[in-house]
């Protein structure tokens, strides 16, 4: 598939040479930085050494006051408190991290998932019953419960309290709650809008340390936070850079005894940055809400025990690789819906429906299509007598309102931008399918059905070097906001070496006219250009430069994201 190659505009040199001087950094470094907003010694050095100081005060956000005191009158009264949170990465991270924190110095605490397929996302009424019977006078809830008014005053009416901590849009209805501490609420002034699920939960615990314990007991759980940023894929920067900073350095140096566990089983040679968080821990947690039920995640992350922690996680292995084969398998079955529908193949969306599909792994399914048709797509199953499915989109195409447009076919849905989940009656189905592409075909435009790649930088072999290396790498951590500088280099060719592995992907040494720097390169799912890089053709690629440590030798290496031949 074609890809655009889009180049971020230059700074002004002026600037560039005076934060390059100011801060001793490479003239295309500088210019990057730049690009990111990072324009001044103050702000380089605040960048390049985070510090917990750097922390917003918690108490900046709405309703931290009355949320302190009500957990503190919930501790003083020997209440028993439920601790509710969503299913996934975000959700089962800010659960744990709460209670790792309260049992402490509190353990009349308990902790409550919502099933997947009996409850659905969100605050429950199954939840709110389950609360009651057990006698809670406080929830917790984390992840959730923003749009939850309805239930949040039935819990009122039953003598329960709630907290909630979430970083979801809010509705102009704000639940009754005692407190609701949601940075995204028009009435808040917290300098950050962007923080995690488990990070709303982790400002709680800050807040509740700072005022009636040691602030420092709560960074022993950074580690969780970071999982939870990376998994959620939200902006690290401000805040969230600092806290994945330390989380990420907590993670990788002395983790809590689940996520330890899980290294372990996922056999993590190396230390994890963000992209190794998505691909091996994110992935393992979900498992259990997406083929199980999630509890098992958090009685996982909330291990206390080396040895019961190596259990629970050798259980989780197996439900992740239960979901690779439903992935793959359900994959493969939507590829030929496709391939063998001539309408489906020319459509500007994909909407496939199949009654015995997955539910825990639709969401998955709909992103690989995306991958590898590049338009926007529901993949639905059939749960409970109704239709229920997700839906991925494309950079550029607001999915959530494309599906606002149709509505009226729904029983329910949410999402945002690029992602979303709906309900509807299996009568509306066809219509459905139609009226969805319709919307699609007449709002989206080429550019949107082309993938796209951001380029900070044109870049000479000649400017790599060690010493650049090592400022890039200080950029991290990479993600959201913050991604990994992509460079362009033209004039490129084969200097020797060049191999094929697993019949997808391709290595080689490579060199560039005019530059005496010769660098492995690595370029996976490129096979379809072995042949023309047999023939030594001039091309000019874009790529990101990285280190590459290979049977205890660390060298440079540069990383292919497309390469078009002249």
């Amino acid at each position: 598939m074609d890809k655009r190659w889009l180049k971020r505009a230059e700074p002004p040199q002026e600037q560039v040479e005076q934060l390059s001087h100011a801060i001793n950094v490479n003239f295309c470094l500088s210019a990057i930085l730049i690009q990111r907003g990072i324009e001044d010694f103050d702000t380089a050095r605040k960048f390049f050494r985070p510090e917990l100081s750097h922390l917003h005060d918690p108490f900046l956000m709405q309703d931290m006051e009355a949320a302190v005191a009500r957990l503190r009158k919930a501790i003083e009264e020997n209440e028993r408190i439920m601790i509710y949170g969503d299913y996934d990465v975000d959700g089962t991270t800010a659960v744990s991290l709460v209670y790792n924190y309260l049992q402490n110095f509190y353990t009349n605490c308990e902790v409550y998932i919502p099933d997947r397929y009996a409850e659905g996302y969100g605050v429950s009424l199954a939840g709110i019953e389950w609360a009651e019977q057990s006698k809670c006078g406080l929830i917790i809830a984390l992840d959730c419960g923003i749009k939850s008014s309805e239930l949040v005053s039935i819990a009122k009416l039953k003598g329960i309290d709630f907290v909630i901590c979430d970083h979801h849009l809010p509705d102009d209805n704000i639940p009754k709650a005692v407190a609701v501490l949601d940075p995204k609420r028009k009435d808040c002034f917290y300098p950050f809008k962007e923080l995690s699920g488990c990070g709303i939960g982790f400002k709680l615990m800050q807040a509740y340390a700072q005022r009636y314990r040691d602030e420092t007991e709560v960074f022993h759980y950074l580690d969780l936070v970071a999982v939870s940023i990376a998994s959620d894929i939200v902006p690290i920067v401000d805040e969230n850079r600092v806290l994945t900073h330390f989380g990420l350095k907590k993670l990788n140096e002395n983790p809590g005894p689940g996520l330890k566990a899980l290294k372990d089983i996922a056999v993590i040679k190396n230390d994890l940055d963000v992209s190794g968080i998505i691909f091996t821990l994110g992935p393992r947690i979900n498992a259990a809400g997406r083929v199980a039920h999630a509890r098992g995640a958090v009685e996982l992350l909330t291990a206390r025990t080396e040895e019961e922690a190596n259990a629970l996680a050798e259980k989780i292995n197996i439900k992740n690789d239960l979901r690779k084969q439903f992935d793959s398998d359900i994959t493969e079955e939507a590829i030929a819906m496709i391939e063998g529908d001539l309408s489906l193949r020319t459509a500007k969306s994909t909407v496939l429906f199949k009654n015995t599909w997955h539910k825990g792994v639709i969401g998955i399914v709909a992103a690989r299509c995306v991958e590898k048709y590049y338009r926007p797509t529901v993949i639905l199953t059939e749960s409970n007598n109704k239709i229920t499915g997700s839906a991925r989109s494309v950079v550029g195409f607001d999915l959530y309102n494309a599906i606002l447009e149709c509505s009226d076919l729904l029983e329910k849905f949410g999402g945002h931008k690029y992602a979303a989940g709906l309900t509807l009656d299996v009568q509306n189905l066809e219509l459905f399918q139609r009226r969805f592409e319709e919307v699609v075909s007449s709002s989206i435009t080429e550019d949107m059905l082309t993938p796209m790649i951001d380029i900070d930088m044109p870049l000479s072999f000649n400017v790599i070097s060690p010493k650049f290396l090592n400022v890039l790498k200080q950029m991290a951590p990479f993600g959201p906001e913050n991604p990994r500088p992509i460079f362009e280099a033209e004039n490129v060719y084969v200097f020797n070496a060049l191999s094929s592995f697993k019949d997808k992907h391709v290595r080689f040494l490579a060199g560039q006219d005019g530059s005496d720097n010769v660098f492995p390169v690595v370029g996976f799912d490129m096979i379809e250009h072995y042949d023309r890089l047999s023939k030594r053709d001039i091309f000019k690629m874009v790529f990101t430069v990285e280190e590459n440590t290979f049977n205890g030798t660390t060298s440079i290496q540069l990383r292919i994201k497309d390469i078009k031949f002249l």
